[in-house]
Protein backbone atom coordinates (compact mmCIF):
# COMPACT_ATOMS: atom_id res chain seq x y z
CA UNK A 1 0.00 0.00 0.00
CA UNK A 2 1.23 3.57 -0.73
CA UNK A 3 1.14 6.22 1.76
CA UNK A 4 -1.27 8.95 1.15
CA UNK A 5 -0.69 12.42 2.37
CA UNK A 6 -3.24 14.91 1.86
CA UNK A 7 -1.42 18.40 1.12
CA UNK A 8 -4.27 20.61 2.13
CA UNK A 9 -6.77 20.44 4.84
CA UNK A 10 -8.41 22.90 7.24
CA UNK A 11 -8.71 22.86 11.26
CA UNK A 12 -11.14 25.22 13.42
CA UNK A 13 -12.51 26.10 16.49
CA UNK A 14 -14.69 28.85 15.75
CA UNK A 15 -15.33 32.04 13.42
CA UNK A 16 -17.45 31.92 10.58
CA UNK A 17 -16.02 29.84 7.67
CA UNK A 18 -16.55 31.21 3.70
CA UNK A 19 -19.67 29.93 2.75
CA UNK A 20 -18.06 26.59 0.50
CA UNK A 21 -16.83 25.30 3.62
CA UNK A 22 -19.00 23.33 6.49
CA UNK A 23 -20.31 25.61 9.17
CA UNK A 24 -18.99 23.95 11.95
CA UNK A 25 -15.51 23.77 13.73
CA UNK A 26 -13.34 20.57 12.60
CA UNK A 27 -11.00 19.33 14.86
CA UNK A 28 -8.08 17.66 15.27
CA UNK A 29 -9.94 14.72 16.86
CA UNK A 30 -12.82 14.38 14.14
CA UNK A 31 -10.41 14.86 11.12
CA UNK A 32 -7.97 11.73 12.80
CA UNK A 33 -11.23 9.54 12.69
CA UNK A 34 -12.24 10.87 9.11
CA UNK A 35 -8.29 10.14 8.45
CA UNK A 36 -8.26 6.67 9.22
CA UNK A 37 -11.94 5.87 7.67
CA UNK A 38 -10.52 7.58 3.92
CA UNK A 39 -7.08 5.45 4.36
CA UNK A 40 -5.33 8.89 4.77
CA UNK A 41 -2.08 8.81 6.45
CA UNK A 42 -1.00 12.08 7.22
CA UNK A 43 -2.40 15.59 5.90
CA UNK A 44 -0.88 19.22 5.73
CA UNK A 45 -3.00 22.11 7.85
CA UNK A 46 -3.18 25.36 5.99
CA UNK A 47 -4.65 27.59 9.01
CA UNK A 48 -7.74 29.52 7.89
CA UNK A 49 -8.43 33.46 7.98
CA UNK A 50 -11.71 32.84 9.96
CA UNK A 51 -10.61 31.35 13.00
CA UNK A 52 -8.56 34.31 15.20
CA UNK A 53 -6.87 30.30 16.96
CA UNK A 54 -6.38 28.89 13.60
CA UNK A 55 -2.99 28.82 13.96
CA UNK A 56 -3.14 27.94 17.33
CA UNK A 57 -5.36 24.90 16.73
CA UNK A 58 -2.83 23.45 14.05
CA UNK A 59 0.63 24.24 16.17
CA UNK A 60 -1.30 21.93 18.80
CA UNK A 61 -2.64 19.14 16.24
CA UNK A 62 1.34 19.12 14.85
CA UNK A 63 2.90 18.71 18.43
CA UNK A 64 0.02 16.02 19.71
CA UNK A 65 0.55 13.83 16.36
CA UNK A 66 3.46 14.92 14.96
CA UNK A 67 3.48 11.89 12.30
CA UNK A 68 -0.23 12.84 11.04
CA UNK A 69 -0.15 16.53 10.75
CA UNK A 70 1.82 19.39 9.39
CA UNK A 71 1.55 23.06 8.83
CA UNK A 72 1.89 25.71 6.10
CA UNK A 73 1.28 28.97 8.46
CA UNK A 74 0.77 32.82 8.32
CA UNK A 75 1.31 36.03 9.31
CA UNK A 76 0.36 39.67 8.60
CA UNK A 77 2.76 40.84 5.96
CA UNK A 78 2.41 44.26 6.94
CA UNK A 79 6.17 44.43 8.22
CA UNK A 80 9.07 42.81 7.61
CA UNK A 81 9.12 39.34 9.47
CA UNK A 82 12.64 37.73 10.70
CA UNK A 83 12.06 34.16 9.66
CA UNK A 84 14.96 32.52 10.74
CA UNK A 85 12.74 30.63 13.49
CA UNK A 86 9.89 30.11 12.05
CA UNK A 87 10.46 26.93 11.20
CA UNK A 88 11.41 25.85 14.75
CA UNK A 89 7.46 26.06 15.70
CA UNK A 90 5.64 22.59 16.07
CA UNK A 91 5.39 20.76 12.62
CA UNK A 92 5.20 24.29 10.64
CA UNK A 93 6.95 23.71 7.15
CA UNK A 94 6.00 26.68 5.39
CA UNK A 95 3.88 29.39 4.47
CA UNK A 96 0.35 29.93 3.00
CA UNK A 97 -1.28 32.86 1.57
CA UNK A 98 -4.35 33.94 -0.68
CA UNK A 99 -3.76 36.78 -3.26
CA UNK A 100 -6.66 37.86 -4.82
CA UNK A 101 -7.08 41.77 -4.84
CA UNK A 102 -5.23 44.21 -7.13
CA UNK A 103 -3.08 45.09 -4.52
CA UNK A 104 -1.57 41.77 -4.40
CA UNK A 105 -0.47 41.62 -8.04
CA UNK A 106 2.01 44.43 -6.66
CA UNK A 107 3.48 42.25 -3.69
CA UNK A 108 4.28 40.01 -6.50
CA UNK A 109 6.20 41.82 -8.95
CA UNK A 110 7.13 45.10 -6.72
CA UNK A 111 9.91 45.69 -3.66
CA UNK A 112 7.27 45.46 -1.10
CA UNK A 113 7.68 41.78 -0.30
CA UNK A 114 11.14 41.36 -0.95
CA UNK A 115 11.81 40.01 2.25
CA UNK A 116 9.78 37.54 2.49
CA UNK A 117 10.31 36.29 -0.96
CA UNK A 118 14.53 36.33 -0.50
CA UNK A 119 14.32 34.94 3.53
CA UNK A 120 11.84 32.18 2.70
CA UNK A 121 14.40 31.06 -0.20
CA UNK A 122 17.76 31.63 1.96
CA UNK A 123 15.95 29.69 4.96
CA UNK A 124 14.06 26.95 2.59
CA UNK A 125 10.80 27.55 3.05
CA UNK A 126 8.93 27.28 0.41
CA UNK A 127 5.03 29.36 -0.03
CA UNK A 128 1.74 28.02 -1.34
CA UNK A 129 -0.07 30.42 -2.83
CA UNK A 130 -3.67 30.77 -3.31
CA UNK A 131 -2.88 33.06 -6.84
CA UNK A 132 -4.72 32.01 -9.51
CA UNK A 133 -5.82 35.32 -11.01
CA UNK A 134 -1.96 36.66 -11.13
CA UNK A 135 -0.42 33.14 -12.47
CA UNK A 136 2.10 35.66 -14.71
CA UNK A 137 3.16 37.60 -12.03
CA UNK A 138 4.15 34.51 -9.69
CA UNK A 139 5.64 33.01 -12.76
CA UNK A 140 8.09 36.21 -13.11
CA UNK A 141 8.88 36.11 -9.10
CA UNK A 142 9.80 32.29 -9.60
CA UNK A 143 12.37 33.17 -12.17
CA UNK A 144 13.48 36.59 -9.92
CA UNK A 145 14.17 34.01 -6.75
CA UNK A 146 14.70 30.33 -8.24
CA UNK A 147 15.99 29.11 -4.63
CA UNK A 148 12.18 29.96 -3.50
CA UNK A 149 10.15 26.76 -3.40
CA UNK A 150 6.76 27.95 -4.51
CA UNK A 151 2.89 25.96 -4.67
CA UNK A 152 -0.07 26.68 -6.98
CA UNK A 153 -3.10 26.39 -4.42
CA UNK A 154 -5.88 24.49 -6.33
CA UNK A 155 -5.16 23.84 -9.30
CA UNK A 156 -5.31 27.28 -9.52
CA UNK A 157 -8.82 27.49 -10.42
CA UNK A 158 -10.71 30.54 -9.22
CA UNK A 159 -13.28 30.36 -5.81
CA UNK A 160 -16.47 28.99 -6.38
CA UNK A 161 -16.15 27.90 -10.28
CA UNK A 162 -16.86 25.05 -11.92
CA UNK A 163 -16.88 22.95 -15.50
CA UNK A 164 -14.63 24.67 -17.89
CA UNK A 165 -15.03 28.43 -15.75
CA UNK A 166 -12.57 26.21 -13.18
CA UNK A 167 -9.88 25.73 -15.84
CA UNK A 168 -9.42 29.35 -17.39
CA UNK A 169 -6.12 29.77 -16.05
CA UNK A 170 -4.84 26.24 -17.18
CA UNK A 171 -2.40 27.86 -19.53
CA UNK A 172 -0.83 30.41 -17.51
CA UNK A 173 -0.47 27.38 -14.78
CA UNK A 174 0.89 25.10 -17.66
CA UNK A 175 3.47 27.84 -18.59
CA UNK A 176 4.18 27.93 -14.96
CA UNK A 177 5.74 24.57 -14.97
CA UNK A 178 8.82 25.58 -17.11
CA UNK A 179 9.87 26.90 -13.43
CA UNK A 180 11.64 24.23 -11.72
CA UNK A 181 10.90 25.47 -8.36
CA UNK A 182 7.32 25.81 -8.76
CA UNK A 183 4.99 22.71 -7.90
CA UNK A 184 1.05 22.79 -7.95
CA UNK A 185 -1.47 21.01 -5.22
CA UNK A 186 -4.23 19.39 -7.05
CA UNK A 187 -6.32 19.64 -4.12
CA UNK A 188 -10.38 20.37 -4.15
CA UNK A 189 -10.62 18.51 -7.76
CA UNK A 190 -14.35 16.99 -7.10
CA UNK A 191 -15.53 20.63 -6.15
CA UNK A 192 -14.64 21.90 -9.91
CA UNK A 193 -16.67 19.25 -11.62
CA UNK A 194 -19.98 19.62 -13.45
CA UNK A 195 -20.69 15.66 -12.76
CA UNK A 196 -21.03 12.78 -10.00
CA UNK A 197 -18.12 10.56 -8.92
CA UNK A 198 -15.70 9.67 -10.30
CA UNK A 199 -15.54 13.24 -12.22
CA UNK A 200 -14.99 12.62 -15.45
CA UNK A 201 -15.85 16.15 -16.63
CA UNK A 202 -12.51 16.76 -15.24
CA UNK A 203 -9.77 14.12 -15.66
CA UNK A 204 -8.23 16.10 -18.89
CA UNK A 205 -7.85 18.72 -17.36
CA UNK A 206 -6.12 17.00 -14.44
CA UNK A 207 -4.05 15.27 -16.81
CA UNK A 208 -3.19 17.73 -18.97
CA UNK A 209 -1.44 19.84 -15.75
CA UNK A 210 0.01 16.31 -14.71
CA UNK A 211 1.76 16.43 -17.87
CA UNK A 212 3.38 19.76 -17.87
CA UNK A 213 4.48 19.22 -14.23
CA UNK A 214 5.28 15.69 -13.87
CA UNK A 215 4.44 13.42 -10.45
CA UNK A 216 7.38 14.90 -8.64
CA UNK A 217 6.03 18.52 -8.57
CA UNK A 218 2.06 17.42 -8.64
CA UNK A 219 0.37 17.01 -5.08
CA UNK A 220 -2.77 15.41 -4.22
CA UNK A 221 -5.01 17.04 -1.35
CA UNK A 222 -8.53 17.88 -0.94
CA UNK A 223 -9.58 21.01 1.01
CA UNK A 224 -11.70 18.19 2.65
CA UNK A 225 -14.42 20.54 4.55
CA UNK A 226 -15.87 22.04 1.16
CA UNK A 227 -15.58 18.55 -1.14
CA UNK A 228 -18.98 17.42 -2.52
CA UNK A 229 -17.85 13.56 -1.70
CA UNK A 230 -15.92 11.50 0.62
CA UNK A 231 -12.44 12.06 1.80
CA UNK A 232 -12.34 8.35 0.36
CA UNK A 233 -13.48 8.80 -3.01
CA UNK A 234 -11.16 12.09 -2.81
CA UNK A 235 -8.66 9.33 -2.68
CA UNK A 236 -9.70 6.76 -4.98
CA UNK A 237 -10.31 9.24 -7.15
CA UNK A 238 -6.99 9.78 -8.26
CA UNK A 239 -5.40 6.23 -7.15
CA UNK A 240 -8.38 4.01 -9.02
CA UNK A 241 -10.17 6.54 -11.69
CA UNK A 242 -7.57 8.11 -13.47
CA UNK A 243 -6.36 5.76 -15.95
CA UNK A 244 -3.14 8.10 -16.93
CA UNK A 245 -1.66 8.13 -13.96
CA UNK A 246 0.66 4.61 -13.63
CA UNK A 247 0.99 3.21 -10.94
CA UNK A 248 4.72 3.92 -10.68
CA UNK A 249 3.99 7.73 -10.37
CA UNK A 250 1.19 7.35 -7.47
CA UNK A 251 3.10 6.93 -4.71
CA UNK A 252 4.79 10.33 -5.63
CA UNK A 253 1.62 11.80 -6.26
CA UNK A 254 -0.05 10.87 -3.18
CA UNK A 255 2.54 11.36 -0.84
CA UNK A 256 6.05 11.03 -1.81
CA UNK A 257 6.98 14.13 -4.10
CA UNK A 258 4.65 16.44 -1.26
CA UNK A 259 7.20 15.45 1.80
CA UNK A 260 10.00 15.93 -0.17
CA UNK A 261 9.34 19.37 -1.28
CA UNK A 262 8.54 20.62 2.06
CA UNK A 263 10.82 18.21 4.02
CA UNK A 264 8.98 16.43 5.94
CA UNK A 265 9.60 12.96 7.02
CA UNK A 266 7.14 9.92 7.34
CA UNK A 267 7.47 9.36 10.82
CA UNK A 268 9.30 12.54 12.48
CA UNK A 269 6.55 15.47 11.90
CA UNK A 270 9.69 17.42 11.30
Amino acid sequence: MIEIVDAHIHLWSGGTPRAAHRQVPYSKEEALDDMVRAGVDAAVIQPPAWDPRAHEVALDAARSHPQRFAILGNFPLDQPRDLSKWQEQPGMLGLRYIFNEPRHAAWLEGDGLEWLWSGAARQGIPIALAAAAYLPQVKRLAERHPDLRLLIDHLAVPLGATGAAAFVHTAALIALARCPNVAVKATGAPAYATDAYPYRSIHGYLERIYEAFGPRRFFWGTDITKMPCTWRQCVTLFTEELRWLSDADKPLVMGQALRALLGWNSGSGS
